[in-house]
């Protein structure tokens, strides 16, 4: 095929705005799904992806399209819109020419919009406004359209309407996807380079390249190298996905498919690596992708059936699928070996708890997670440290340095003074203030992502009764006065139990910490005391009661001296106890360090 008639692009979008059913639209427009095969979030092929309504992973498809008699092969890449998975929209757009800016006509412009239409920008994209969802009562597209010029500069006139669920305005969008979006840069006479934006493992088949072929063409049989680890293979099967995995004989210049050449190690692949043919190798590789940084950290132990080969078996499996994922062997007293895994937000971390649980039928005991922070040492060093359990000890440390984000807050005008109190308790700094509309807002603050990255999301929906929006990007590490809050549980510090905060919320959040712990242990035959120090010093306390059997049940008459020796008997038992008995600690505890309401 001629590569003027070739598209790729993305649709991106805040979650919920409609991508994955104008995905579906598209796709059965274009005949590229048999009414057989019809389904809602066709894309979405992950049992999670379906029962959650979002879009986890990105997902590649190719459709043939006929624009005035000429045919045309459009590639789309759908993608993600929650925050946590920013990067796997990074990496969609760099495969891409151009994007379809998805916004709800009712909700408006929403904070991962705007975040996602930066992306775009930067990746170097052609950006096409769509409004969707224009069949609702409550849709007011040519406001809509209006916040889309004001916001983003793209201008309201050129945005078009659509209606993803009933069909409504997709035939002039498909027409607007091959006139307005630019084709493929014509490099097929140059080396062959195809970057690799995905992939994925199959038991039988070895390793599955997604791939975007942006010089020359790869061929079936062809010898080609991995140019990051300098490896080489054979093709055995080149394919697009229609959306199918469907086999051809090769792809050429812009087109988007898979290759499979017997790649057996999961860690042979990186995402971002650029596939090169052996004998005329291109001169460079391709620009990759910004290496994601992890900013949450929680360890993974196995329970229950599973043990520690099968719990790293299925972390290798899960880390070829999701480069934003990683892991290192970690070894605790308490609960033994298992790993420290690092994640771009809470909800990839429970995506991956989840995906594990189902994929690979693994239990695990999880403990709270944790952002990783930067010190300095009176050495002069700098280091990363991803858990309390790492930091030197106090007269080691020069600084200590927190993560910092830009955060981006879209909100109706009722709501504002709310939420600038919580901003404020959460020590967040306003940078500035936008209106969007004359009922919408937008707050950009700095702020601290310790205070953000655990329940802020729920109590901003709580406060604007569901309309609030966020967005978070990190920017980097910022000195602060923090300190180490230590557990002692029976006078025993419980590492996974640590945790480092503002020394102005210390002792309040120690107290309170104290006393969730207290619900979440279950008491013991021995009296437990927990406590919280910093340093040597104790800010805090709280006891659990033991059990007690009334030994002096069966006694009755006699001498009082009788009852005392019993007791005594009784007490002496006791402490016993409590200096040789371990102490249980239910996973609820360690979720209950994170808890920072009332």
């Amino acid at each position: 095929m001629d590569i003027k008639q070739i598209r790729n692009f993305s649709i991106v979008a805040h979650i919920d705005h409609g991508k994955s059913t104008l995905a579906d639209r598209l796709l059965e427009l274009t005949g590229s799904v048999s009414d057989r095969d019809k389904k809602d979030q066709l894309l979405d092929d992950m049992d999670l992806e379906r029962e959650r309504g979002i879009t986890i992973k990105a997902s590649a498809v190719t459709m043939r399209y006929l624009h005035n008699g000429q045919a045309y092969m459009l590639n789309l890449i759908d993608t993600p819109g929650h925050v946590d998975f920013h990067y796997e929209v990074s990496r969609a757009l760099t495969a891409c020419e151009g994007a379809l800016l998805v916004v709800d006509a009712s909700q408006g412009v929403e904070a991962q919009t705007v975040a996602n239409a930066y992306l775009a920008t930067e990746s170097g994209c052609e950006i096409l406004g769509v409004i969707n969802k224009i069949d609702l009562a409550t849709a007011r597209p040519e406001e809509v359209a209006e916040e889309v010029d004001h916001a983003l500069g793209i201008p309201a006139d050129e945005c078009l309407p659509v209606s993803a669920k009933t069909g409504q305005g997709v035939g002039a969008l498909l027409e607007a996807i091959v006139t307005r979006l630019p084709a493929p840069q014509d490099k097929s006479s140059e080396p062959t380079a195809a970057l690799i934006f995905d992939s994925h493992a199959d038991e039988y088949r070895g390793v599955i390249c997604y791939v975007r072929v942006f010089q020359g063409r790869l061929v079936k049989k062809q010898k080609i190298r991995l140019m990051g680890s300098g490896r080489t293979y054979t093709i055995t099967e080149l394919g697009k996905f229609m959306p199918v995995m469907t086999a051809v004989e090769q792809l050429g210049t812009g087109e988007v498919g898979y290759v499979i050449a017997n790649i057996k190690q999961l860690g042979d692949v990186t995402i971002g690596d650029t596939i090169t043919d052996n004998a005329r190798p291109a001169v460079q590789a391709l620009p990759g992708y910004k290496l994601p940084v992890q900013m949450v950290f929680s360890d993974f132990y196995p329970a229950g059936e599973t043990d520690y080969p099968k719990l790293r078996s299925a972390f290798e499996k899960l880390a070829l699928n999701d480069a934003s994922f990683s892991f290192v062997p970690q070894n605790s007293p308490a609960l033994g070996f298992g790993f420290r895994c690092g994640f771009l937000g809470l909800l990839h971390m429970e995506i991956v708890q989840e995906r594990l649980e189902r994929e690979s039928d693994i239990d695990v005991v999880q403990t709270a997670p944790t952002v990783s922070y930067e010190v300095l040492t009176t050495a002069g060093r700098t280091q990363r440290i991803d858990s309390p359990a790492e930091l030197p000890e106090r007269p080691k440390i020069e600084q200590l340095r927190e993560p910092m984000v830009r955060l981006e807050i879209i909100t109706s005008n009722e709501s504002i003074g709310g939420i600038m109190r919580l901003a404020e308790e959460r020590r967040c700094r306003l940078i500035k203030t936008e209106y969007l509309s004359t009922t919408r807002v937008m707050l950009e603050y700095k702020a601290p992502l310790a205070e953000i990255v655990y329940d802020f999301y729920d109590l901003l929906k709580g406060i604007s009764r569901g309309y609030a929006t966020m967005d978070y990007e990190f920017v980097g590490f910022e000195a602060g006065d923090l300190v180490k809050i230590d557990i002692l549980v029976n006078k025993t510090p419980v590492e996974a139990l640590g945790l480092i905060v503002h020394r102005s919320n210390a002792e309040k959040r120690g107290r309170k910490l104290l006393v969730k712990l207290k619900k979440a242990i279950p008491r013991h035959q021995f009296e437990i005391p927990l406590q919280a120090a910093i340093g040597g010093k104790i800010i805090a306390r709280e006891t659990i009661k033991a059990f007690r059997k009334d030994v002096t049940a069966k006694l009755y008459g006699g001498d009082v001296t009788r009852k005392m020796k019993v007791l005594k008997r009784q007490k002496e038992g006791k402490k016993r106890m409590k200096s040789i008995g371990q102490v249980s600690i239910p996973q609820d505890a360690f979720m209950s360090i994170l808890d920072t309401s009332d």
